[in-house]
């Protein structure tokens, strides 16, 4: 059954319900095939960050922040850091809720989700600084930054590529 053939504004909030549990399965899915340990942090490098962004620019701040947080803790969860998990679900959630308040302005420039997910990943990096300090040192906090940029922009590259190409089928 097609969404348009449904009509009304339950059947585009369970739409809306369905997309967001697909974009966490995927994101999650993706994330966790895609996965290296960093023994310095006790972290890893995923793609968690591509969906994130992904589903916030095409479905808004809530769906961003729901799929960030709930992907993030999660991957957490099933490979084994769950250490990170509730940072995972605040910063993964920030990050998704702040990329599609910014991607969604009424003001959209050609440099607007650009911006979005500049600051989307600065939130993370800076999130993970905080959680790799808090559970462990500084050291480690500092250390992860790197990798985080890495993962961010690696994310940031893949939704420049995909998101265009999703438009038009949601």
């Amino acid at each position: 059954m097609d969404r348009k053939s449904v009509g009304g504004s339950a059947s585009k909030h369970l739409f809306k319900v369905i997309l967001t549990a697909m974009f966490i399965a995927a994101t999650v899915a993706i994330s966790r095939f895609f996965i290296i340990p960093v023994p310095m942090t006790h972290g890893n490098v995923n793609l968690c960050d591509a969906g994130i962004f992904i589903s916030a620019i095409l479905l808004g701040p809530v769906v961003g922040g729901v799929v960030g947080g709930a992907s993030g803790l999660l991957l957490d969860l099933t490979s084994g850091y769950t250490q990170y998990m509730w940072f995972s679900l605040i910063v993964h959630g920030a990050e998704g809720l702040i990329v599609g308040l910014i991607a969604h302005k009424k003001v959209d420039t050609k440099w607007t989700k650009a911006l979005a997910v500049i600051i989307g990943i600065i939130v993370m990096v800076a999130g993970y600084f905080v959680a790799d300090s808090v559970l462990y040192t500084p050291y480690a906090g500092f250390v992860g930054i790197g990798t985080n940029l890495l993962q961010g922009i690696v994310g940031a590259v893949i939704a420049y590529f995909v998101t265009p190409r999703l438009k038009g089928r949601i």
